[in-house]
């Protein structure tokens, strides 16, 4: 059976100009800074985020907890929003291991309101916590891949430069964002003083992430890095891909977008399923199920049985991304499983 993965776009393989980088790169020991293939990834990176300097991190996760360790004390507390990455699937590693309490705040398909959080800022008082940190999503996940608007972004990076707080956006599909807007990368990363972003979703590499800041943020991540167990050796053999991911495969990204939108649209055409087509902003969308008697783990089931992978989303429905692994005639046949099974449902 040739599956049909929707579950999410961590799940594509590196390309076969990746695994020729793999066997051409030259190799060194990058816990000593030896490796040149690392050193390459990380200035390539930091140029395009026009940053001072970047960090090549095993994953995502690892990236954004070293952010909130380098930007906020134990004690204090990182405003974030309520369905962000970071504060459901991260692990409560801002409480265990950065000694962090979260202050949540409620946004509207992932973005929050700046009245919100200079509200939200904690005034000097003896009985508080201090604000040490404010960390934003982009895209955002659980509101469907959707992209902060840059407007908003530059009133909360003012609120944050007015009250000395750093702020730290949590870019794991930041190149989404980009050509969404059809910026650059670094006019969404201007705002952030530390930015992370993957290489292993829509970028296709196999492993990694990249963390992005000023020359003393990064001294003291490289540092953090090494204590919670990310230091590498010859990891050029992974820097190469995500060389290829940063040179090649954002180009691909708007292929990906075109793909989601046209799952949405056929979808919406599907009855017992709703899509906000509006709020299809990238590669991922959120599939409502309308009909009562239809679960998202039933459906999830039934679709397997067809070779259509998709993830579970609540109890009323299911989240389906595109990515470089499925083409449009393997994204066509997917969605006509889909309409299968929900006939099959009725």
């Amino acid at each position: 059976m040739n599956i049909i993965d929707f579950r999410s776009d961590t799940v594509t393989k590196p390309t076969q100009g990746m695994m020729e980088a793999i066997k051409h790169a030259p190799l060194g020991d990058d816990v000593y800074g030896d490796d040149p293939t690392v050193n390459r990834l990380e200035q390539l990176a930091a140029k395009i985020m026009n940053k001072e300097r970047a960090l090549f991190v095993p994953t995502g996760t690892m990236g954004n907890l070293i952010a909130l360790m380098v930007h906020a004390k134990p004690g204090e507390e990182v405003i974030l929003e309520r369905s962000s990455h970071i504060f459901l699937y991260e692990v409560a590693g801002a409480a265990r291991v950065a000694g962090l309490q979260t202050h949540i705040l409620e946004g509207v398909d992932g973005v929050m309101d700046p009245e919100d959080i200079k509200k939200g800022i904690r005034r000097e008082d003896i009985h508080f916590p201090t604000t040490g940190l404010i960390a934003i999503e982009n895209t955002h996940n659980m509101a469907g891949g959707m992209v902060q608007p840059l407007e908003n972004l530059a009133a909360i990076c003012e609120i944050a430069i007015e009250n000395r707080i750093p702020l730290h956006m949590d870019g794991a599909r930041l190149f989404n964002a980009a050509v969404a807007l059809n910026v650059d990368p670094s006019e969404i990363g201007k705002y952030f003083d530390s930015v992370m972003f993957c290489l292993s979703k829509g970028l296709s590499s196999p492993v990694g992430s990249m963390l992005v800041g000023n020359e003393e943020f990064i001294k003291k991540a490289r540092k953090l890095r090494k204590m919670l167990g990310g230091g590498m050796r010859q990891a050029g053999v992974i820097a190469a891909c995500g060389i290829e991911s940063l040179v090649k495969m954002p180009d691909q990204l708007i292929v990906d977008h075109k793909h989601a939108a046209y799952v949405g649209e056929a979808l919406n055409q599907i009855e017992g399923l709703r899509v906000e087509l509006e709020k299809i902003h990238t590669n991922i969308l959120n599939v409502f199920i309308d009909k009562e008697t239809l679960s998202s783990g039933t459906l999830v089931e039934k679709l397997k049985e067809k070779g259509v992978l998709a993830n579970p989303r609540g109890e009323k429905a299911i989240r389906l991304v595109t990515h470089h692994d499925l083409n449009k005639e393997q994204v066509v046949r997917g969605v006509n499983l889909i309409n299968e099974c929900m006939l099959e449902l009725r």
